[in-house]
């Protein structure tokens, strides 16, 4: 699968170096690694805003679409249409979708068929991958506090 944004890992490394990721980041967006359940500063972040891929900035999922799955990892029952793509990962002795986003390839987490309505989808992501952007009103409040 080709990415419009391609870089090597010593770029990519230093990209997220440089905006401040935490080490888990590179293994887990460029190397398919999960960060351990419960552990991920998004799991139990309900703030309005958006979630952004860490690698290249790319809009993947609003707020509004979050909920509590009780799985350990942030999840969402809708992504921003086009951002993310699938592919099949076989690892661990099971077949499930892989999500990428659809910019830089970054590792995502996975998408299941077992969230709420209206999708009825659960894209359980690495809170690792993802950068969250506060929106306006919440940015407004906490200036004037």
């Amino acid at each position: 699968m080709s990415f419009p944004i391609q870089k090597t890992e010593a770029e990519w490394r230093a990209l997220l170096a440089q905006k401040g990721a935490e080490p888990l980041a590179f293994e887990v967006t460029r190397h398919a690694a999960t960060e351990r359940p419960f552990t991920g500063k998004y799991e139990a972040h309900w703030a309005d805003g958006s979630y952004h891929c860490i690698c290249c900035g790319t809009k993947l999922f609003d707020s509004a679409t979050k909920f509590d799955a009780g799985c350990g990892w942030p999840s969402f029952w809708q992504a921003v249409p086009g951002a993310i793509v699938e592919r099949t990962d076989r690892s661990h002795g099971m077949v499930r979708a892989e999500t990428l986003c659809a910019q830089c390839g970054a590792h995502l987490g996975h998408v299941f068929e077992d969230g709420p309505a209206p999708t009825g989808l659960r894209y359980c992501m690495n809170s690792a991958a993802l950068d969250f952007d506060a929106d306006n009103a919440s940015r407004k409040e906490s200036d004037n506090n």
